[in-house]
């Protein structure tokens, strides 16, 4: 029973007291401080050696085998030795549970990841882990900035393309009375088209020179071929922070600008010969 728990909390920071099974099948796992580094007023880092009392909290981990594990963290108050602290007391924390904190750092990070690498909604990994939607919500960002801050990947063939992000909104400035753009409707993402097809990065709007100029410029000299839709904002961009790479214009856009072109003909066509407009039966049509 102890080796289970093992799996969930270091054992050098906490020990195991004691464990109960209770009535449902849940294990209650006792846990007491084991490190030693706990007694260092979190301020001063002085060592306490006098206990002020005691406090019991329950915080919760990661899910580990088929019941539930309910864990009671039994901790000391300590009064701080330095006179001029102050922190006249404090309650011991490890590194994995912070003071005031009710989940352990690794149950947090576990839920950021699963929406980051796994594909899992914010409702999916609360309902999966036990948590509310905030938390998991507030777990995200943190990790998703690990890998936003990470260097890019070389990428050879760069994609480029918007999604539409809900309705343009417009605020009127109250001091000169003019109005301003304060949501854009599209957003411009970046993905490795030729490589795993991540997501490199997403913008406001169609300002792909602002975000190429902050690449480093060792990454777009490796970059071949750019992937576009026919957009000329974009190729202006391409041509501005990417002048070596050659633009391609995706097959949907090709077909549908072809598409385009031939219902222009067959309407023109049908108009000149019955000087009317196309109906199902004419063969032209």
């Amino acid at each position: 029973m102890v080796n289970d728990t093992t799996l969930l909390l270091d054992l050098d920071v906490v020990s195991v007291i004691r464990v109960e099974r209770l009535e449902d099948g849940t294990r209650r796992v006792h846990l007491a401080t084991a490190d030693t580094s706990a007694r260092a007023c979190p301020v001063c880092g002085v060592f306490a050696s006098r206990v002020k009392g005691a406090a019991t909290t329950r915080p919760r981990d990661l899910p580990h085998g088929e019941r539930h594990l309910e864990f009671l963290w039994h901790r000391r108050r300590w009064w701080c030795r330095e006179v001029s602290c102050p922190r006249k007391s404090f309650t011991e924390q490890i590194p994995q549970i912070p003071a005031g904190a009710r989940l352990t750092e690794r149950l947090r990070c576990a839920a950021g990841r699963r929406v980051r690498d796994a594909g899992s909604t914010v409702v999916q990994a609360a309902r999966d882990l036990g948590l509310s939607w905030p938390v998991v919500m507030d777990a995200f960002p943190v990790a998703a900035g690990t890998v936003i801050e990470a260097p890019l990947s070389e990428v050879q063939v760069l994609g480029i393309d918007e999604t539409r992000r809900g309705r343009t909104r417009w605020e009127q400035d109250p001091d000169t009375g003019k109005w301003q753009l304060t949501r854009d409707r599209w957003h411009t993402g970046f993905v490795d088209t030729l490589g795993t097809g991540g997501l490199l990065g997403q913008v406001v709007g169609r300002t792909v020179a602002a975000w190429l100029s902050t690449t480093p410029l060792a990454w777009r000299k490796s970059i071949h071929h750019v992937a576009i839709d026919t957009s000329a904002t974009y190729r202006a961009a391409i041509r501005t922070g990417l002048p070596d790479a050659i633009v391609v214009v995706d097959h949907f856009h090709v077909v549908q600008l072809a598409n385009k072109m031939l219902s222009l003909v067959r309407r023109r066509t049908t108009a000149e010969i019955r000087v009317r407009r196309g109906r199902a039966a004419d063969p032209q049509w």
